[in-house]
């Protein structure tokens, strides 16, 4: 580690200019990087997934509004009862593969390394991550509804703030560390989410439904008592 800080400090008092700096570094990541999703589409960089995490702040932020002000609220009864419902049935499939990949089986909870060998469960695993990748960017859709239904007071900094990092951490995620005890927080991410969408869908579904959602409160104690255990 001392060697990496020296060669970073050298580098930043260097003449070398910043393309060259960041390139090198990009290719020393490379080197530790899964070999196993080199060709992966938008695994060969981040710029695209930075690319998507601006177009979606530039819209939630500035073109949504602007595109609203003089529009009524979009009506979506059904669009939302379906996503939300969608996002169940994948919430719930994500939390039966990590189950299946490792955590009911040999996973240790203290501490469990990568698995980056082409076994079944280790391939497993990491199109898992993969799928789990791609459900982060799906998640836009949360803040953009809320734009279309101007719902302006839901669109809070830390809602803004949490989809817009899920999705570098779960690009890291497929990049480096597919497996292992880095998954732990995806699989309780998954059980929380199996429960929040589906208080979202039935509260989407009329006010007919208002009387199945008294466990409200114990939704909020659940996501307050999980973001700790993201972090473990």
């Amino acid at each position: 580690m001392s060697g990496f800080v020296k060669i970073a400090i050298d580098d930043y008092y260097s003449d070398s200019n910043w393309t060259t700096i960041i390139n090198k570094y990009w290719m020393l990541a490379e080197r530790v990087s899964d070999p196993r999703v080199q060709g992966w589409f938008l695994f060969d960089t981040p710029i695209a997934t930075f690319a998507m995490v601006v177009a979606y702040l530039a819209f939630v932020l500035v073109i949504g509004p602007l595109w609203m002000a003089n529009r009524k609220p979009f009506r979506i009864k059904n669009v939302l009862v379906g996503y939300n419902a969608a996002q169940v049935l994948l919430s719930l499939y994500m939390f039966y593969e990590h189950l299946m990949s490792g955590w009911w089986a040999d996973y240790s909870l203290s501490c469990q390394p990568v698995d980056y060998s082409d076994s079944e469960k280790a391939r497993r695993m990491l199109h898992l991550c993969w799928v789990y990748y791609f459900s982060k960017l799906s998640e836009f859709a949360d803040t953009i509804f809320f734009v279309m239904r101007k719902k302006k007071s839901q669109i809070t900094w830390l809602h803004l703030y949490h989809h817009s990092l899920t999705p570098f951490e779960a690009w890291l995620l497929v990049k480096f560390i597919a497996g292992g005890h880095g998954t732990f927080s995806n699989i309780i991410n998954n059980l929380v989410h199996v429960i929040m969408y589906s208080y979202y869908m039935m509260a989407a579904m009329g006010p007919q439904y208002q009387k199945y959602l008294w466990w409200k409160k114990h939704l909020t104690t659940l996501q307050l008592v999980s973001t700790p255990l993201l972090f473990l």
